[in-house]
């Protein structure tokens, strides 16, 4: 019998050389809609862009990387 479970989202962000795992407030919003709610506590993803998800261990990993500082 085959049983399906969704998958937990975590949301991955390099700050000053550290990786912070960020938890998943609530399974119904958007991705986008999580990048708002965090950018509140982490200013710098105001100006971030989501990477394309990585499923692993039974997750799906979404890195969230800011393009301050960045040219072109």
């Amino acid at each position: 019998m085959l049983l399906a479970t969704q998958l937990e989202r975590v949301f991955i962000l390099k700050d000053k050389g550290q990786i912070i795992r960020l938890t998943d407030p609530e399974p119904r919003w958007s991705v986008e809609a999580v990048l708002n709610f965090y950018a509140n506590t982490y200013p710098i993803l105001t100006t971030a862009k989501i990477a394309a998800p990585i499923i692993r261990d039974d997750r799906i990993e979404y890195k969230l990387e800011s393009v301050m500082g960045t040219k072109g």
